[in-house]
């Protein structure tokens, strides 16, 4: 049966285990699943790729405190090959200041010696109150815009 938080769906391993801490907000049992060399890849925004547990801790500790109700849900997952282990997951939860946060993506975990080594990330925040997906498409194109080809 699955429970609410979809951390069933997950394979047993660290992947699993960190989820399951993050639900419980146990920073501690979170980061015992990281390897020292974590790297973690963001490949939407580069610039906000590092490596290191520190950092981990550092991102959840600021989430923990500020979306004190915060709740993550995973969707569904996959097992791949060299110790990859696919998460199509979210967030949610209300801000210090009363507004609503949600995110959603996937993040690509590697597992080396039973700790999660590195993750490609592409958890985005989610817009509710955006452009259909013509006008989508049109900002990435540039159609529409002057001198823009058919």
């Amino acid at each position: 049966m699955d429970t609410p938080d979809g951390v069933d769906r997950l394979p047993d391993g660290p992947v699993r285990r960190m989820f399951s801490a993050t639900q419980r907000r146990d920073l501690d049992a979170m980061l015992a699943e990281f390897a020292d060399d974590y790297v973690n890849i963001t490949p939407n925004h580069p610039a906000r790729s590092f490596t290191g547990s520190a950092q981990v801790r550092k991102n959840w500790s600021a989430l923990f405190a500020g979306i004190p109700d915060m709740t993550v849900t995973v969707l569904d997952s996959a097992t791949g090959t060299g110790g990859k282990v696919w998460v199509e997951w979210g967030s949610r939860g209300t801000r210090l200041d009363g507004s609503a946060v949600e995110q959603a993506g996937v993040a690509i975990f590697s597992v080396r010696s039973d700790r999660i080594a590195a993750v490609r990330f592409y958890l985005e925040p989610v817009e509710k109150d955006t452009a259909d997906v013509n006008a989508a498409v049109q900002a990435v194109t540039g159609a529409g815009t002057e001198g823009a080809r058919p």
